[in-house]
């Protein structure tokens, strides 16, 4: 019965912080966002129930834009059907799958998104931009979405901005090599996690292209690829040459192209002369070796460093015939030991027990010391060397691939928006990716797109992992009357327990129990009473005779004498004195007694 009342109380329990989490996810998915919290007056906001925000806009200002909602346009995106270069056949495949679909932790009934759907492969697909950014215009923004529902092992989420050269681009044949622009987004392995921001610059003096990055940011960014939370990644990009890189709106790294790029876009004025080589005259030795000195006629340098301490002796008690492990005494040869095969058995070596409270067993050598005598091998001071010249440099001559560049904002030209990865893992989902040159657009996407989802999905996190305290708190933040269920729920299982754990005495336990806190006279058996009548008579025999003279009114037979001696223990024993009471009788101390009683 117990155990079906606390079974039924945590059912309760559960139904009520279920509902509650039911109620509030309910509640939470009635998000109306109005036209007029737009930052951009050609935007707006279609929204209903339960589905997922969307925005529509006409703008100009945008480049590439893709919410997954409209299935008309899925086809834009094409999966690469390419090999890798230098790459072993098994691995050079981009095999990796990809599907367009609604993401299995979506907070939403149709949130469709791009998802990588396999790991450990190569994974290459890409989208041709609406038109080509020429970096004729300010600032370039860069947005998406990334959400891994797995914990990330190793493998990156960044896209690739292809470079755009005039004719167009087969994107069935894209691959690492494909030239770009841009490279912006998250990656990791290991412990190491990266927010890249890459450009690929085309030096005008000689047309030739080189790589840099923006220096690593010290924010740390191991939560983002963990808490399995959709992560909104803006790269801003302006003509003054400045970028900043945020993730959920926050600035996580910052900088100029001219300053903070590894290497440096402009490269060095001057350069190292390769063919430049050291004179064969030139004496680079700062200190030399004093020519005029001398080796001491006393210096030694066959002394050892160390000897032996002939002072030392023996510790007292040192077992110098005890062995320091020996063979296990207890040691059984295995049934199965074959020694044909296995060998010779030999039992395993164990502390030698002997040795265990002993300064030491075995063969004892004295200790070594340092040897005053010791000086080594003799060598020259050093002196100053007169012919030193310095340190040897090579010359230095004009660059001749230098240039002046103050506008290194002016890329290649951005044609097709690609995602070129290796992943661990799957499930890993891209979603409303915006390129413009308004940076309100994105903020419109930002808010009225990702900030939605964000509380939602916080919400669902926080609800599975709250504790059953917070639950019920929770559950009854707006239903007070739920303390009621809670509290009857409580009590009642406390009264069942109570009952059938501790049930009501019985009448003959409670009255002993009263007896003994009052300490009232209680009636011996028979047997104890006879202990207890030998003991006081062994205790004071005067006080016996004293009772049998007063009770004797005439000369006593032997005969007499013993019915008296009867009738005197009868009326002790119908009245009991405070000291038989108190007193603990034996069976021997009882026969000694009635032993003396007999004789007198």
């Amino acid at each position: 019965m117990r155990y079906l009342v606390l079974i039924l109380f945590v059912c309760l329990i559960n139904f009520s912080i279920f509902k509650a989490q039911d109620d509030d996810y309910n509640m939470d998915e009635d998000i109306s966002i109005d036209e007029t919290s737009s930052s951009s007056s050609s935007s707006a906001a279609n929204i209903e129930k339960g589905s997922v925000p969307t925005i529509k806009s006409a703008s100009a200002n945008i480049y590439f834009e893709d919410q997954f909602q409209d299935k008309s346009k899925w086809s834009r995106w094409v999966k690469s059907q390419a090999k890798k270069d230098d790459v072993d056949e098994v691995l050079a495949k981009y095999d990796g799958e990809w599907g367009i679909e609604i993401p299995q932790s979506s907070v939403y009934s149709d949130d469709y998104a791009l998802i990588l759907k396999s790991k450990a492969r190569h994974h290459a697909i890409s989208a041709n931009l609406f038109k080509p950014f020429d970096f004729s215009t300010s600032p370039l923004v860069v947005q998406y979405e990334v959400k891994y529902q797995t914990n990330q092992e190793c493998g990156g989420a960044y896209v690739k901005l292809l470079s755009h050269t005039g004719k167009q681009l087969d994107l069935k044949q894209v691959t690492d090599k494909t030239p770009y622009t841009i490279m912006f987004g998250p990656d990791m392995c290991g412990v190491d996690h990266k927010y890249h921001f890459i450009i690929r610059y085309r030096n005008p003096k000689t047309g030739a292209y080189s790589e840099h990055q923006a220096k690593k940011p010290t924010e740390p960014l191991d939560t983002y690829f963990t808490d399995k939370k959709s992560h909104l990644y803006t790269l801003v990009l302006s003509a003054d040459n400045s970028f900043k890189m945020y993730i959920d709106n926050k600035i996580i790294n910052s900088g100029s192209l001219l300053e903070d790029m590894e290497p440096s876009i402009i490269p060095p004025k001057e350069i190292v002369d390769e063919t430049d080589r050291k004179p064969d005259d030139w004496d680079d030795r700062e200190k030399i070796a004093d020519a005029t000195a001398k080796k001491p006629e006393d210096w030694d340098e066959t002394e050892p460093k160390e000897i032996v301490d002939q002072s030392a002796s023996i510790p007292h008690g040192w077992l110098e015939n005890e062995a320091v492990m020996i063979p296990d005494p207890n040691a059984v040869k295995p049934a199965d030991w074959d020694d044909d095969i296995d060998g010779t058995w030999e039992a395993p070596s164990i502390d030698n027990p002997a040795c265990k409270d002993a300064p030491g067993c075995g063969e004892w050598t004295a200790p070594m010391i340092a040897n005053p005598a010791y000086k080594g091998i003799w060598r020259a001071p050093l002196v100053d060397n007169p012919d030193y010249r310095g340190k040897w440099e090579p010359r230095k001559i004009p660059n001749p691939d230098y240039f002046e560049e103050n506008h290194p904002y002016k890329l290649t030209p951005i044609g097709s928006v690609a995602l070129e990865l290796w992943s661990m893992v799957d499930g890993v989902v891209f979603d409303n990716f915006i390129i413009t040159s308004d940076q309100s657009i994105a903020k419109q996407y930002d808010d009225q797109i990702w900030y939605p989802k964000s509380v939602l999905e916080s919400k669902a996190i926080s609800a599975a992992s709250d504790s059953v305290v917070d639950a019920v708190i929770k559950a009854t933040k707006d239903r007070p009357w739920l303390w009621a269920v809670y509290v009857v729920a409580i009590l009642l299982p406390l009264v069942l327990i109570f009952v059938f754990c501790w049930p009501k005495k019985s009448a003959k336990k409670a009255a002993d129990a009263i007896r003994k806190k009052t300490d009232a006279i209680e009636a011996d058996s028979n047997d104890q009473q006879s202990l207890t009548r030998a003991e006081e008579d062994e205790d004071e025999p005067e006080e016996i005779e004293e009772s049998k003279i007063k009770r004797t009114v005439r000369p006593a037979t032997s005969r007499d004498a013993l019915e008296n001696e009867e009738q005197v223990e009868e009326d002790e024993a119908a009245e009991p004195t405070e000291d038989d009471k108190s007193k603990n009788s034996s069976p021997s101390a009882s026969g000694k007694g009635r032993r003396r009683m007999r004789k007198e």
